[in-house]
């Protein structure tokens, strides 16, 4: 199994399921230079968001640790600690803000 992203051209292959640790997150090149973070919940689901701390301008959250406020998947920064939520991508610290989340799915390897 893959996992994939949507991006403009359409899915992009990012890397095999296999090599995602539940609770990590690993950092994918975008065809447009931008970088998304993606990440294994425990059960087994993937997601992907902006990899860019909207607080430092560094690309850091797939350095985060995965975790659960309210019962919603969430990513803190590894710098300041902020909290995003993996599936909307906004910031559970600061309702003002918010990084890119991005469709993803696992598929057949080729």
């Amino acid at each position: 199994m893959t996992v994939e992203l949507k991006v403009a051209e359409g899915w992009l292959t990012v890397c095999p399921l296999s090599v995602l640790t539940p609770g990590r997150g690993v950092a994918a090149l975008l065809p447009d230079g931008s970088q998304a973070a993606v990440f294994l919940d425990r059960t087994g689901r993937p997601y992907a968001i902006g990899n860019q701390d909207p607080f430092t301008g560094a690309q850091v959250l797939s350095r985060g640790l995965v975790g659960r406020a309210a019962g919603r998947p969430f990513v803190a920064s590894p710098l300041l600690k902020q909290r995003f939520d993996l599936e909307s991508g906004r910031c559970l610290d600061d309702e003002e803000v918010a990084v890119r989340t991005y469709p993803v799915r696992t598929a057949p390897a080729p």
